[in-house]
């Protein structure tokens, strides 16, 4: 149990089913059609098997988030938090703003989409702050970067490097996991949501 961030392939976004996400894509292209933009297309999940290849993405949120609220509160604006965090669907779309839209996601009565430029530049703003040293983990597709910061890869990788990422693992973890989730929107075409 507890609360994922995944990729969603075209199979499960065309899905009507109880599971699937039909009514949300439906609803989404609608609104982005009435934005002038094309609707969203993910890449077939076939795509998606090679392990290690970062084609896919499955990344638990276990680390409390109290050190990344306190990081987003000194170094961001309650908007640009809000972009970095607040949604419950990320698309690889250049929306100026978030989209609300009035379908329940896993956690909510409404979905709030958020597009991956923005929530990326954010986080890397975030992400260069804490200097995140590279053997973060890039390919997130099951869970990686979970695994590297809670099994102890990453207090090894501070203990003989410090810095700033490395006082609050936590808080590092979230930024990095936010970063690489708005990459691999970007790079796959794939939107991210919460299950």
């Amino acid at each position: 149990m507890g609360v994922y961030l995944v990729d969603v392939g075209a199979q499960a976004w065309s899905d009507d089913s109880e599971d699937g996400r039909g009514a949300l894509a439906a609803a989404l292209n609608e609104e982005l059609g009435r934005r002038g933009l094309p609707p969203l297309a993910p890449p077939p999940e076939e795509t998606r098997l090679v392990r290690g290849a970062g084609q896919s993405f499955e990344e638990k949120l276990v680390p409390p988030m109290d050190g990344f609220a306190a990081l987003c509160t000194a170094h961001l604006s309650p908007q640009e938090s809000e972009t970095l965090s607040g949604w419950s669907l990320l698309v690889p779309l250049p929306l100026e703003e978030e989209i609300r839209l009035p379908v329940p996601d896993a956690y909510a009565d409404e979905t709030v989409v958020a597009g991956a430029p923005r929530v990326l530049a954010l986080a890397r703003r975030l992400a260069a702050l804490l200097e995140l040293p590279p053997e973060v983990p890039s390919a997130c597709d099951n869970l990686d970067l979970t695994m590297w910061f809670l099994d102890g890869a990453a207090e090894q990788v501070a203990a003989a490097r410090p810095g700033p990422w490395s006082e609050d693992l936590d808080a590092a973890f979230y930024v990095a996991l936010y970063l690489r989730a708005a990459e691999h929107c970007i790079r796959r075409g794939a939107p991210i949501a919460f299950c």
